[in-house]
């Protein structure tokens, strides 16, 4: 999947506090989570923690993958994304969720 940032500037990686997914009301763990600024190289939530060289871009989506056994079954999935962001000058983080159903063929 794909999100945009809810931000008007580019952030480092690092500055990602958190990426929940819930698929069907279920808390995908977080170990299974993978993103990538570019597509190219892949980080886990941990390792983002200390990635400064790479930016999540403003008009860039931030691409998020789920690594789970054998995907997700065909059918509709209800999926729910919550993106938690740090960014400068702003003292709380810029929190952002949405839900919606995808069909897998």
């Amino acid at each position: 999947m794909e999100t945009y940032i809810t931000y008007y500037r580019a952030i480092p990686l690092s500055m990602v506090n958190d990426i929940q997914v819930k698929v069907d009301g279920q808390e995908v763990p977080r170990e299974m989570i993978r993103c990538s600024a570019e597509g190219d190289d892949w980080f886990t939530l941990d390792e983002m923690e200390t990635v400064t060289t790479y930016k999540w871009e403003f008009d860039v989506p931030l691409k998020i993958r789920v690594h789970q056994e054998g995907g997700l079954s065909s059918g509709a999935h209800e999926v729910e994304l919550t993106v938690i962001t740090r960014t400068a000058y702003i003292p709380i983080p810029i929190k952002g969720v949405k839900t919606r159903t995808v069909m897998i063929a």
